[in-house]
């Protein structure tokens, strides 16, 4: 589904802090798959996303997506493709716009469209029904600017439009980590329903190691651009927060931490 082949990558070349993130680095996430990665801070995670979504180009390599090679396409082409939830549940919402607006304009994500009104009233009782699924009374403030919002909220928003079109993939940037726990919960809920019914490819980095467990179909660990650890199904299943936490403490041994 998602391909990457003997990627590096390198940040500031040439100079003397010149970091080496990937190198001949492969990685595979195979079609309907909710993959979890963790991994310490300068692990590759981000980087990985970033090198997914075209914010990144590597330096050698080649990334595929459903067997199509999507190296050289920018950004906002990928974005046909690819959603992405960030970490910040001000990103990918407008503040300024109602929750109508923000999900009309979603529903014209890969649509041509001109300079008219861009909200279509009949749509309105769809995007309501969307909203019921978070369970927080989103549907009944259509005409509420998102500005307004609470972080959870905002985040529960943006997941939904980030889901209104028919992706291929689904990244999930740390999606929960500036949320409060209750609502960190809520959320990751609501992912896990959104991902189950819509069948979705999904690649979620957190920092969260209960969430990491608890959902998806497979659980990876990046170490210094790495895959130090991969276990899907009933292996994942079996795997505990001690076994997790234990590699996490043996990798801050070796690095002397």
């Amino acid at each position: 589904m998602i391909r990457l082949e003997k990627v590096t990558k390198r940040f500031n070349q040439g100079t003397p802090d010149e970091t080496e993130v990937f190198s001949c680095f492969d990685f595979s996430v195979n079609s309907g798959e909710f993959v979890s990665v963790i991994g310490s801070n300068g692990s590759g995670k981000t980087t990985l996303l970033n090198l997914i979504c075209g914010s990144l180009f590597p330096d050698s390599g080649k990334i595929y997506l459903n067997g199509a090679d999507i190296t050289p396409l920018p950004e906002y082409k990928r974005a046909k493709k690819i959603s992405r939830v960030f970490q910040d549940p001000k990103a990918g919402t407008c503040p300024h716009m109602t929750i109508l607006e923000n999900m009309a304009l979603a529903d014209h994500k890969n649509k041509r469209f001109g300079l008219g009104i861009c909200v279509n009233k009949k749509r309105t009782a769809f995007y309501r029904e969307l909203l019921s699924v978070c369970g927080m009374g989103l549907e009944n403030r259509m005409e509420t600017p998102v500005g307004s919002l609470s972080g959870g909220q905002r985040q529960a928003l943006a997941l939904v439009i980030a889901n209104m079109c028919e992706s291929e993939l689904l990244i999930l940037d740390e999606h929960t980590a500036a949320l409060d726990p209750k609502s960190s919960e809520t959320i990751m809920g609501l992912t896990d329903r959104i991902v189950r019914e819509k069948k979705i490819t999904t690649l979620m980095v957190t920092h969260n190691l209960n969430h990491a467990l608890r959902y998806g179909h497979r659980l990876v660990m990046f170490h210094e651009g790495q895959n130090v650890f991969d276990r899907s199904g009933e292996e994942k299943e079996k795997t505990s927060l001690d076994e997790i936490l234990n590699i996490f403490n043996g990798i801050s041994i070796e690095k002397g931490c």
